[in-house]
Order: structure tokens, then C-alpha cells, then sequence
């Protein structure tokens, strides 16, 4: 698309003649035909293909260690590109923990997030200090971490699977045990209690169970002594248990689970289980989104993961994480794409942004240590690709306004938009529930808005890249005479119409997120 300069405003051939200026900006003046719009004046805002948004559920994940403490937020990177240290936060719309239950509700009634003195307490003030809302996933599985599960539920009688009695803190319970249950779903309760707040929290990773939390490899039985006659009963039982647990508590919040192949399965590696699709179905229609925990390892996130998001793309929007870590865990260039060369992660950077391109997705990862590291300072051109090609980007290109009115008379707006990202704006999740319209605001000389128009018509989930929509709108002006000035927004009509989505331009926008558009006379 091409770049304006300012606003272009067409008028009709007898503006050209008179002359005509407005605030803001300079316009270009051109005669048109007025038989679709009457005597409308034509804004065009200029796109801005750069800007950083902070949207919700969209753009970059800002990852945090257990053990990071709030410095850890103004980690600044070199970029090479730009000659300068940059902090990843600033790249950022929400910053994600990756943490145990057990380091979030140590005894039975006691909750990390109420002692001011923990250290994640700290780090979740930190990142809301900085305007960043927190996501969390919790782990459970004790094979490779350590006592994920807090003692006081086995203390309780929970039963647990011990993998190797050399390390008798790595205990990971049983899920279908109802003592585990019961410890668990108060435990679930109280966070939501806590984080059930879209302005708090971006997205819950609401699921928890397995290796890593990831959601497979989960145990259910002691691999030594199951025949697996019980694995498919049994991992159905539990996924709906915690399925539902999550959405009957988190119901502001988006939720998202991992669409893996063996979801729910003992194994984490294999064909694709024939009850999987089944399974985050069910999920997703409990009001569950999407992510994935291996883009760019291209021996696993295969063709029944791109069909997967496929079928749900514009649907349920979809979260990436990388599979491979560049800083010495994994072989990455063992990589059967054969596409990633040794000590050279700014290969599999292109990887995971190529794979994420594909599946549409809202938001990449920036996790932590040298897989933030390698983005900014090796792949730094990604980043901005990402932010200027990546998930929602949504913008009027075209409003036809009049500038003057009567008052007490219906008018017509027509609006056009344009999402410009190849991903698209969730605003169709239960969560949300159709809750962000587009809005238009009559503002005084100040600024001060004195009358908004919610045009309930609109609907932003169907903004699609390549697809403009267009809307005509008829709201009556009720205000007293006097010069004002249009200004339009998306706004959450859950918080009295405040503006709520950033938009991508150049043109002047208030402090309360309205971008002005034209000057107007009430008569």
C-alpha cells in the first residue's frame, strides 16, 4: 500500500475553488463524483507500517524464568541495525512466565502473588509498572524440574508416579486423583480470583499437565505396570476436567492450549493420535485458543500441525513458541530441513518466522537468555518484519465524513478498514465476546469528548489482510451548536467506549486514543 503523506481529503470541484484547510495536517484537494457520498469529505489517514502496537493478543511474548527478578524487564540487547542497546520490553504486548505450582502456592492457603516480598510478585509489579499485562502456564510434571507440585498435596495423599528414585523431590501426581483434584482446582480458583483481568493478564496457558507442561508425555499410570487398556478413557476424563476448570474460572482472560498431535498422551512423540482433533475441539469450543511449542523444528511441527491451524485460522488465533534452543541445549542444525548451519541461530530464527507466517499466528516469543539475545542481535530485521507484517494491524483507510450538520439530524458515516497483519483480531473469542466496536467521537477545541457513536454494526474479527470491509453508519448528532471535530477509535464496550486497539498511523491521535479526523459545524 502506498504511504500518504497527511491526510488526503477529496472534495467536491466547489471546495477545490473556495479553499479549504482543517487541523492536523495538510490535504490534498481533488475533484470527485459525490453520487455515493453526497457531499462527504473523503479522509484518508496515513498508514504507519513501523509502529510498535501494544494490542491484546498480538505482536511479541516478552518470556520470564521463575527465578528472573523485576530487572530483568530493562534487558537491554545491541542491535547491530540500529547502532544502539534496545529493551525487548518495548518490543513487547505481554510478558509470559513459565512457572511451578509450587513456587506460586507453596502451603495449602498461601499465595506468592499476595507477599510483596516474593520474588514473583515482584517480577509480575514489574512488567504491570511497565504497562505490560502477565500470562502464565503452570507446570506440574516433576520428571525433569524438580517438585513442580507443592509437598502439602502429596503430604495430603495425592498419589504420584516417582521416575527415578535417586531424585525423590521429582514427583509427578496423578491427575485423575481426586486429592490432586481438589488441591488443584482451589488453586486454579484463587488465581483466577487474582488474574481473571484482561488488564492484568494477557492469556493463561490453561492446561499445565505433562513434560514441561507442554501437554503431552502425561502419566496417568506407571508406564512399568499400564497395559494402556485405560489411556484414551483416562486422558478424555482429565483433558475435560481441566478444560473445563479453566474456562469455568478464567472468563475474561483468553485461554490457550497446545495443539499437539498426542495431546493428552503418555508419549510426546509419534504419529498423531486419532483422538487428538477430537480432544482440542472440545477445548476450543469451551472458549480455547491456540498455541504451538516447537515452530522452526521442522521434524516435528509437521503436516497435521499446519492442517491443524489451518482449519481454525481466523477462527482462534494462534500463539508460536520456538522449538529449538540455539545457546548450547539442543543440536538445532541436526534440523531435518537442513536449512540451519552451526552457530549460526539467526537461521532458525528465519525458521520459526517462516513457519509462523504460515500459520497466521498473533504473537511470536522472545524467550529467555540468547533466544532474545539472537533476535536483536543476529536477526533483528525479523523483529521488525513481525511487527510490521504479524498478527492484527487495523486501520481506516477510507471515512466519509460531513462537515456540516444540523443538529438533531441523522447523518451518514461510510468507513472502510483495512488489517493490514497477516494474522486477524480475536474479538470473536467468549472471552471477549464481541466486545471492541468501532466508535466515532465528536471532541471539543480541548479534546474533550462530548458525544460518542458506537457503530454496533462493525465487527473487527472479519478484517482480514487483502479484504477491506466497509460500513455505512447513521448516527443522530445531538449536540448543541458549535465547531468540533470527528475522531474515530475501536473501543471496548465493556469500559464505556474507551478507545481499546492502537491504531497503525501518523495522523494526530489524543491522549485518550481517539485519532482526530475533521473539523465539523453544528448548526
Amino acid at each position: 500500500m502506498t504511504k500518504l503523506d497527511g491526510k488526503t481529503v477529496i472534495k467536491s470541484a466547489l471546495m477545490l475553488i473556495l479553499g479549504f484547510q482543517s487541523f492536523g495536517c495538510s490535504k490534498e484537494i481533488t475533484n470527485y463524483a459525490t453520487s455515493d457520498h453526497g457531499d462527504n469529505t473523503l479522509v484518508q489517514p496515513s498508514y504507519n507500517d513501523s509502529s510498535v502496537l501494544r494490542n491484546p493478543l498480538n505482536g511479541w511474548v516478552m518470556y520470564a524464568a521463575r527465578t528472573a527478578d523485576e530487572s530483568y524487564w530493562d534487558t537491554e540487547f545491541y542491535v547491530p541495525d540500529l547502532g544502539k542497546k534496545v529493551k525487548a520490553i518495548d518490543y513487547a504486548s505481554a510478558c509470559y512466565v513459565r512457572t511451578s505450582w509450587a513456587s506460586l502456592n507453596p502451603s495449602d492457603g498461601v499465595y506468592a502473588w499476595n507477599d510483596s516480598t516474593s520474588r514473583i510478585a515482584k517480577l509480575i509489579k514489574g512488567a504491570e509498572k511497565r504497562g505490560v499485562p502477565i500470562a502464565f502456564r503452570i507446570v506440574v510434571d516433576g520428571r525433569d524440574q524438580g517438585a513442580n507440585t507443592p509437598q502439602f498435596v502429596f503430604d495430603a495423599g495425592a498419589k504420584y508416579y516417582l521416575e527415578n528414585a535417586r531424585f525423590p523431590d521429582r514427583k509427578t501426581p496423578i491427575p485423575q486423583d481426586p486429592v490432586f483434584q481438589r488441591y488443584y482446582a482451589k488453586f486454579i480458583e484463587a488465581l483466577a480470583a487474582e488474574f481473571n483481568d484482561p488488564d492484568r493478564t494477557a492469556f493463561i496457558d490453561a492446561y499445565g499437565l505433562g513434560k514441561w507442561g507442554e501437554a503431552h508425555n502425561v502419566i496417568y499410570e506407571d508406564p512399568a505396570t499400564s497395559t494402556g487398556e485405560n489411556t484414551e478413557r483416562l486422558k478424555e476424563e482429565v483433558f475435560n476436567w481441566v478444560t473445563d476448570l479453566y474456562a469455568r474460572t478464567f472468563t475474561k482472560v483468553p485461554l490457550v492450549i497446545n495443539y499437539h498431535r498426542l495431546v493428552g498422551h503418555p508419549a510426546s512423540w509419534g504419529a498423531p493420535n486419532a483422538n487428538s482433533d477430537k480432544l482440542l475441539a472440545s477445548a476450543i469450543n469451551k472458549g480455547y485458543s491456540l498455541r504451538h511449542d516447537a515452530f522452526g523444528m521442522t521434524d516435528y511441527y509437521q503436516s497435521w500441525e499446519k492442517q491443524f491451524a489451518k482449519t481454525w485460522n481466523y477462527k482462534r488465533p494462534i500463539i508460536m513458541e520456538g522449538g529449538w534452543i540455539t545457546t548450547g541445549t539442543h543440536r538445532y542444525w541436526i534440523d531435518p530441513s537442513g536449512k540451519y548451519r552451526e552457530g549460526h541461530p539467526e537461521d532458525v530464527r528465519q525458521g520459526e518466522f517462516d513457519a509462523s507466517a504460515e500459520a497466521h499466528v498473533n504473537m511470536m516469543d522472545f524467550r529467555v537468555g540468547g533466544e532474545t539475545a539472537s533476535w536483536f542481535e543476529k536477526a533483528f530485521t525479523l523483529v521488525r518484519r513481525f511487527v510490521s507484517e504479524g498478527g492484527y494491524r487495523l486501520y481506516p483507510d477510507e471515512l466519509y465524513l460531513p462537515e456540516n450538520v444540523n443538529r438533531g439530524a441523522e447523518v451518514t458515516i461510510s468507513h472502510r478498514w483495512k488489517n493490514m497483519g497477516w494474522g486477524y483480531f480475536p474479538n470473536n473469542i467468549p472471552q471477549w465476546n464481541y466486545k471492541y466496536k468501532v466508535a466515532f467521537a465528536l471532541l471539543d477545541g480541548n479534546n474533550q469528548v462530548k458525544k460518542v457513536f458506537v457503530d454496533t454494526n462493525s465487527e473487527p474479527s472479519n478484517w482480514l489482510i487483502g479484504n477491506p470491509v466497509s460500513y455505512d453508519f447513521k448516527p443522530t448528532v445531538d449536540l448543541p451548536a458549535g465547531t468540533y471535530a470527528w475522531a474515530v477509535a475501536i473501543v471496548d464496550t465493556s469500559k464505556g467506549n474507551k478507545p481499546a486497539i492502537e491504531l497503525p498511523v501518523d495522523d494526530e491521535v489524543t491522549t485518550e486514543g481517539w485519532l482526530k479526523l475533521l473539523d465539523v459545524r453544528v448548526n
